[in-house]
C-alpha cells in the first residue's frame, strides 16, 4: 500500500534555485556525495554518465575522474558556469549544459548511468511523472539510475520534500526495476552530519 500524500504536492518553484546561486547554495558542499562514491567503488557507476540536475558539478566531476564520459545538465545558468569553471581548473572533459531535466530526450542520446543528487525530491506530483518519463528517454535499457533524495526519516521541515520508499517504488513501476533502496546521508551546509536520505538504484528494463 502506498503512503503517497493524498493531496497534490506543488514542488519547488524554479526561481528559488536561481536565487540560491546568488550565494552558495546549501547543496554546494564542494565534494561528491558519499553515496555516489560508494556506488562507484562497488562498480555500479558504469559507462557514459549523465548527472541530472548537476548543480555545481561535483558528482559529475568525480565520475569523470573515475574515467567515465560524463555530461551534466542543470536549469540554472550560474550552476553550469560554476561546474564548467571547475572542469577547466581540473583539466576534465565534462560536457555541462543548461537544460531542462523534464526534456532529456532533446539531448539526443542515451547513457549507461544516470545520477540524481537532490532533484527527484524537488518536483511536485505532476512534474514527477514527467520527470520519470524524461529519465527513461535518457537511459539505455539495462542502464542504472541512482537517486539520492531526502528520506521521510529526516525530522523537521527545513529543506526539501521528504520521500518514502513507497513513493520511489510507485514512481518507478512501469519499465523499471527498483534494485535497492538503502539508507544514506545527504551532505548539506545546513544539515550537520548530513540529512537522512535514501539512495535508490533503479534499472531501466
Amino acid at each position: 500500500m502506498s503512503d503517497k500524500p493524498t493531496t497534490a504536492h506543488p514542488g519547488v518553484p524554479s526561481h528559488l534555485f536561481v536565487e540560491a546561486y546568488q550565494g552558495t547554495p546549501p547543496w554546494d558542499v564542494g565534494t561528491p556525495q558519499a553515496a555516489f562514491v560508494a556506488l562507484a567503488d562497488g562498480g555500479l557507476i558504469r559507462g557514459d554518465v549523465l548527472d541530472v540536475g548537476c548543480g555545481p558539478g561535483d558528482n559529475a566531476l568525480f565520475a569523470a575522474e573515475r574515467g567515465h564520459g560524463v555530461w551534466g545538465v542543470d536549469l540554472v545558468p550560474e550552476a553550469i558556469a560554476r561546474a564548467q569553471a571547475k572542469a577547466r581548473a581540473r583539466g576534465l572533459d565534462v560536457r555541462f549544459l543548461v537544460h531542462d531535466a523534464l526534456n532529456l530526450a532533446a539531448l539526443g542520446r542515451r547513457f549507461d548511468t544516470l545520477l540524481d543528487s537532490g532533484l527527484f525530491h524537488v518536483f511536485g506530483d505532476r512534474e514527477r511523472v514527467l520527470y520519470v518519463r524524461s529519465l527513461a528517454d535518457a537511459l539505455k535499457p539495462g542502464g542504472l539510475l541512482h537517486i539520492l533524495c531526502f528520506s521521510d526519516q529526516e525530522s523537521g521541515e527545513q529543506g526539501p520534500r521528504r520521500i518514502s520508499q513507497a513513493e520511489l517504488r510507485d514512481a518507478f513501476q512501469d519499465g523499471w526495476t527498483v534494485r535497492e533502496i538503502r539508507p544514506a546521508r545527504f551532505a548539506s551546509l545546513i544539515h550537520p552530519g548530513g540529512a537522512r536520505a535514501w539512495c535508490a538504484t533503479i534499472e531501466r528494463t
